[in-house]
């Protein structure tokens, strides 16, 4: 029987399509006998061809030109093979998740269930400033990352061998089934990110103004806002509901 393993996905888009992507990148991180996470050797990136031409905007990001991608295998062909391989793994892992689900489906994925590492690391380490990839590589130096495997930046091999040394570790402070549990859920944001209050910490709140955020557009700070809210014991306010038709056509 394989040791648990989870697969860390990193996609490269040449714009904003479904089926956009351009490059896709994997690292694995399984679990030894001593219980321990570990970084392995299985990581590795395929370019995929979008299907049409790709945006300056995104070519001025990863640099992955037409010409790169031209004789490239599309997206629902290559898919499959990095997200279903042939060895058995728990989950899939990305940082803001979000992004990469939005390419790999369900339907692409076998319906295996996603970590956040973006998500976790507000939970397991709230007391970090910020919590990009990059910001975490550096403010955090995790142990045993090669710091020439993880460049270039914005590439899906490089960024995935990144965000795996983040997931390592969180494995290795919080069970599996908690990061998964916390993926499932909005971001819970260790401070407020604007506005009067920004860079307070919740508990630091007022009860109007938390209210206020409970009410926000952005999910995150709705999501932060009512849990402290609760925290607190009292009761948030319920979420406005528009109805399926807001006027009469």
């Amino acid at each position: 029987m394989s040791n648990p393993t989870i697969r860390v996905i990193d996609l490269e888009t040449g714009g904003n399509g479904p089926n956009d992507v351009c490059e896709i990148g994997w690292q694995d991180v399984t679990q030894g006998a001593d219980g321990r996470w570990q970084v392995d050797e299985d990581r590795g990136a395929l370019l995929v061809n979008p299907g049409r031409p790709m945006s300056p905007d995104t070519i001025a990001i990863h640099h992955i030109l037409d010409s790169h991608v031209a004789d490239a295998p599309f997206w629902k062909d290559i898919a499959p093979t990095v997200l279903r391989p042939p060895h058995r793994i728990e989950a899939l892992a990305a940082h803001r998740a979000a992004f990469e689900q939005r390419y790999c489906t369900p339907r692409l994925t076998g319906g295996l269930p996603w970590i956040c590492t973006w998500k976790c690391s507000l939970r397991v380490w709230p007391e970090l400033p910020r919590f990009s990839n990059q910001m975490l590589r550096y403010l955090r130096m995790p142990e045993g990352l090669v710091h020439e495997i993880g460049l270039p930046a914005h590439r899906a091999m490089p960024d995935a061998y990144v965000t795996a040394h983040h997931l390592r570790d969180l494995l290795n402070e919080a069970s599996l089934e908690d990061l998964l549990a916390w993926s499932s859920e909005p971001g819970l944001l260790p401070r407020v990110p604007s506005g009067a209050d920004r860079g307070k910490p919740w508990d630091r709140i007022s009860e109007d103004a938390l209210r206020d955020l409970a009410e926000d557009r952005d999910i995150d700070i709705r999501f932060t806002a009512r849990a402290e809210l609760t925290r607190r014991g009292e009761q948030p306010q319920p979420p406005v509901v528009d109805p399926p038709q807001g006027t009469l056509l």
